[in-house]
């Protein structure tokens, strides 16, 4: 008898599936799960997947892929049409692990993604160059450790919807993005909004919520 019970109607209720969360999962569970999920016609996502349980679940589904930065498992079986644009920005290189998992998340959920990676405030500048590309976003994820400024600031020189995510990078009072988290959630710059810590599955599930929304808004 298996331990688990999937959601399989998600997709119907919420227009999206169920993602697997494969952290504290043995590869045998995790061989179960994508079989049912495969065998109703579902694209998967797995987050938090090891090298080792993408090699035991690439015995068993050949198509499957794994972007190891992301740690995220996606084995496609419906095509995705992506739309409009989700901007997704990090302090530095250290929180491109969790800008990644956010990227991967919007994409396999159908959105068109562009990067823009170590443009933190200790070099301000680098963000201003980017400035006007970023504002084209209908979504822009800022994705920040250390003090986690970087989202306040983005906030405030834009106008589309930003989603703010501290990472557990930083030295000894970044307190493991506690410091960013409570940064974040006290921001000045109105109408951002604050995921948990390292979060940047919920992150990119929410940014493409909202590009979706506006995409087919801006097609009407």
């Amino acid at each position: 008898m298996n331990d688990f019970k999937l959601d399989l109607d998600r997709i119907k209720r919420r227009g999206y599936s169920e993602a697997v969360f494969c952290e504290c999962k043995t590869s045998e569970q995790l061989i179960e799960i994508f079989k049912t999920f495969q065998e109703n016609g579902q694209n998967i996502i797995g987050t938090r997947a090891n090298i080792e349980q993408y090699n035991d679940l690439k015995k068993v589904f050949d198509k499957i892929q794994y972007n190891e930065k992301a740690k995220v498992l996606t084995l496609i079986q419906k095509e995705i049409k992506k739309v409009g644009e989700i901007a997704i920005c990090t302090g530095g290189t250290g929180d491109i692990p969790i800008a990644e998992e956010a990227a991967a998340t919007a994409q396999f959920y159908g959105s068109n993604v562009k990067k823009y990676y170590d443009i933190g405030v200790a070099g301000i500048h680098r963000l201003l160059n980017k400035i006007d590309e970023i504002k084209k976003a209908n979504v822009i994820i800022a994705v920040a450790g250390m003090e986690g400024a970087l989202g306040g600031i983005i906030t405030g020189l834009v106008d589309s919807p930003v989603i703010a995510v501290p990472t557990s990078i930083g030295y000894g009072t970044s307190l493991k993005g506690v410091s960013a988290l409570l940064t974040m959630l006290n921001s000045c710059a109105e109408g951002m909004t604050v995921v948990n810590i390292d979060n940047g599955f919920n992150a990119g599930y929410s940014a493409n919520q909202i590009n979706r929304k506006i995409a087919l808004a801006k097609n009407i």
